[in-house]
């Protein structure tokens, strides 16, 4: 166990996984034991995910003694178990750096390492893209193998048993993929389901073995090597059950056994998190659902595989009943709803922002085509911090907005959320959806009435004359300290937010754009949406003239790298700063 802080003198020969297989098989228990407590200590420091990776140190030690990584590919599913196997592949020595600017990635990154042999910061990938690789290597004569680690949580979505079903049915390649799977779960969970299990992976073309208890390397090394040496064609499916936070025991005290933490104390678990500020969006969503529930019984909500990070979990407390989690399943959790939407019920279905992408086809031909009126709450939206480019809510405008009857509106502050989450609860003939940030909210007081929003209609928040600046969602501030800046320097500013992208507020930006010399829009996300949206408005209805001076903010033309949020919103010139040199570039031109 890693309970106790201890000196690592095998670890500190590991600079390559070549460097593993020069120990000994009775070494590997003691290497284990050394990189989970060189996890700990990192992560302690850094937050991240911790107790995916501490469930998978023996399998990952296992994994790079037995097979030839990085030439045989290694791909972990989602990358929250990735921790141990970045300390072992070269980047020990930059593990404090985790999700911090310049730092190391939380997940796999091909940009990263040879070892990263495919990026993974979503779920349910790892087997496709190993059955590409195996096959890969097959048409290049080359003698790789590629293994998947995939969680049981990454084995409830539907692309998982894709690959499986196409892997399990080609016979044209000499070596198929050897995909492992690994669960967080019990064993004695397992017992009265593996029968079961086993005939459906054997079903599906795979020779399966298991379970192995996934913590002892005297039982994954021979089994390892033998699915290493098996030449005949088909993939094969090890079955390994592991513990997740195992050999840190806060973490399996853990109700989430320490899925993501902030940094936190190593001897007794505390994690540093502060009470001090405003509440987060996240929670202001899950008390004002809550309260409207409680006077509508139709309410609903629905998540896929995220009840804590979306707040749903204290729906389900209040309404075990209306609450259904559906697991990494976010086509079927759209779909889902759009059935309970059309038996009359009222669904919420709350996904973040870059989960809900996995769903765009369910949501335009399943709900939007049929105009059910399925409430999208989107979390996450816009830059998220450490977590970086695979988890930002970047998109979301873009591709909701363009979708027929879709109301869609970007929440500025937490009092703006809950009348969002009110309107959408009485709008019945459509769908419908509000984003909001991750994080503290601004510190709006709260107010105990809270009445639904004008469908299309925005508010004008400060008046000027010379530069207006027309905010969708949560750049709303900023944009009044741009104004207070503009002011000062004799630039009158006026400041709108728009509330909705779709239906736009019409009367409210030909009422800007008359009255003022400089129009701008500032959203959170890529070219395409909001800002897209207005110019086409002002197009189509003549309002542009040839001394217009109407610019639109958006994300910039690439993914932007993990760091502090405010730092993120920096480098994409979405701060106050950034807008007043934007503005006055404009002007001085």
């Amino acid at each position: 166990m890693a309970d106790n802080i201890s000196e690592k003198p095998l670890l500190d020969k590991i600079n390559s996984t070549s460097d593993i297989r020069q120990l000994t098989e009775k070494d590997l228990d003691a290497l284990s034991d050394q990189v989970r407590q060189e996890m700990i200590e990192s992560v302690s420091e850094t937050g991240g995910h911790l107790g995916a990776g501490l469930g998978v140190v023996e399998l990952t030690v296992a994994l790079h003694y037995v097979f030839n990584t990085p030439y045989d590919r290694l791909i972990f599913d989602v990358g929250h178990q990735s921790y141990p196997h970045k300390i072992l592949t070269g980047r020990r020595r930059k593990m404090k750096t985790l999700r911090q600017e310049r730092g190391l990635s939380g997940f796999t990154k091909r940009a990263e390492s040879e070892y990263d042999p495919f990026g993974a910061a979503h779920a349910s990938t790892s087997i496709s893209a190993a059955l590409g690789m195996a096959v890969s290597a097959d048409l290049n004569n080359q003698d790789r193998r590629a293994i998947a680690v995939i969680g049981d949580g990454a084995m409830t979505a539907g692309m998982a048993y894709e690959a499986m079903n196409n892997a399990g049915s080609m016979k044209v390649a000499k070596r198929l993929p050897r995909p492992i799977a690994n669960t967080a779960k019990k064993a004695e969970e397992y017992a009265r389901g593996i029968v079961t299990g086993g005939t459906l992976f054997e079903e599906l073309g795979f020779y399966y073995i298991g379970p192995i208890d996934g913590h002892n390397i005297q039982h994954l090394i021979p089994v390892l090597k033998n699915i290493r040496d098996k030449r005949e064609q088909g993939p094969i499916l090890v079955h390994v059950v592991t513990q997740k936070g195992y050999g840190y025991t806060p973490a399996e005290q853990s109700s989430d056994k320490f899925h993501g933490v902030s940094k936190f104390n190593i001897k007794t678990g505390t994690q540093n998190k502060s009470n001090n500020g405003p509440p987060s969006y996240t929670s202001v969503f899950s008390k004002e659902l809550i309260k409207v529930a409680k006077k509508d019984k139709k309410i609903v909500a629905i998540t896929a595989a995220m009840p804590s990070g979306t707040g749903l979990d204290k729906f389900a407390e209040e309404f075990p009943e209306r609450f259904f989690d559906v697991g990494i399943a976010e086509q079927h959790a759209v779909t889902f709803a759009a059935g309970l939407a059309a038996e009359g019920m009222k669904p919420f279905a709350a996904i973040y922002s870059t989960f809900l992408q996995r769903a765009y086809d369910q949501i335009i031909h399943d709900v939007a085509i049929q105009e059910l009126p399925v409430r999208f709450a989107i979390d996450r939206a816009g830059l998220v911090g450490a977590d970086g480019p695979t988890h930002a809510g970047s998109f979301d405008i873009a591709y909701l907005a363009n979708i027929p009857k879709m109301v869609l509106m970007a929440a500025a502050d937490e009092s703006e959320l809950k009348r969002m989450v009110l309107t959408a609860a009485n709008i019945n003939d459509r769908p419908s959806a509000f984003r909001y940030p991750r994080g503290g909210g601004i510190g709006i007081a709260s107010t105990n009435k809270t009445e639904p929003l004008a469908i299309g209609k925005g508010r004008i928040i400060k008046k000027g004359n010379k530069v207006a600046i027309l905010s969708f969602g949560a750049r709303l501030y900023e944009s009044l300290k741009a104004a207070e800046i503009l002011d000062n320097k004799g630039y009158s500013t006026s400041v709108a937010d728009a509330r909705f992208c779709k239906p736009l507020d019409t009367k409210l930006i030909k009422n800007l754009i008359s009255n003022h010399d400089i129009l701008i829009t500032i959203e959170e996300g890529v070219v395409g949406g909001f800002g897209s949206h207005v110019m086409q408005y002002l197009t189509d209805n003549s309002l542009l003239k040839i001394n217009s001076n109407i610019q639109t903010i958006v994300f910039p033309d690439k993914f932007i790298d993990h760091a502090k949020p405010d730092e993120m919103y920096k480098s994409a010139n979405m701060d106050a700063l950034s807008i007043v040199k934007r503005i006055l570039k404009i002007h001085n031109s």
